[in-house]
């Protein structure tokens, strides 16, 4: 059975070079699966609050211990519904402290290929950060001291690094097969979801 897909391209602001992925997500999704393509695409490891901000709405995981009448159920809420307001560019920022904030483009809408799960990984463009690093200033003293071995904290940050992600970090590139299986399981839970919907209805 064919779905009809969006493709989008996440950027991730103040960077540059430019660190950015691309992804296939279907336009039925919820945000909130949207924001788990996102983490595995970027690499994030989801510790951390996050929203997004369409137009003048936000969608996030309401706290009941603290309502917030502008926050919407990123859960409840589909793509679509962005798309069918119109939105065709929306903000997504992950971790408050650190903030990092990324700019959603929606590329292209079309009919996906039946013979694929969704959510799909396409193709993308350098390491995204490691996690709690200190936001953009963070990042760029964390990537001069790993560049050289000279500076004084480049010991330290290697050792850091090492110790929370158990390799080096390589700014260049992207372990696309590991992005490629994390959001390879979101589109299995996805599609095993249908057809348990589908096996429900029709008992």
């Amino acid at each position: 059975m064919t779905e009809t897909v969006a493709r989008l391209h996440i950027r991730l602001a103040d960077t540059e070079p430019a660190i950015w992925r691309r992804i296939d997500v279907p336009v039925d999704a919820s945000l909130k699966m949207v924001h788990d393509s996102i983490q595995a695409a970027m690499g994030w490891l989801d510790y951390h609050l996050w929203h997004f901000e369409a137009g003048d709405r936000r969608y996030g995981v309401p706290d009941p211990e603290w309502p917030d009448d502008r926050l919407h159920a990123a859960r409840t809420t589909k793509l679509k519904t962005l798309i069918d307001r119109g939105i065709t560019t929306f903000d997504y920022t992950y971790d408050m402290g650190d903030d990092w904030h990324h700019i959603i483009t929606i590329e292209d809408i079309r009919t996906g290929d039946a013979n694929v799960k969704y959510p799909r990984y396409v193709d993308g463009e350098r390491r995204a950060p490691p996690e709690d690093c200190g936001g953009t200033p963070g990042f760029e003293t964390f990537l001069d001291a790993i560049a050289n071995p000279k500076h004084p904290e480049h010991a330290e940050v290697v050792e850091w690094h090492h110790g929370c992600y158990g390799h080096a970090f390589d700014p260049e590139t992207i372990n696309e097969r590991e992005v490629q299986w994390y959001i390879a399981q979101i589109a299995k839970r996805r599609a095993a979801g249908k057809a348990s919907y589908a096996k429900r209805q029709s008992a």
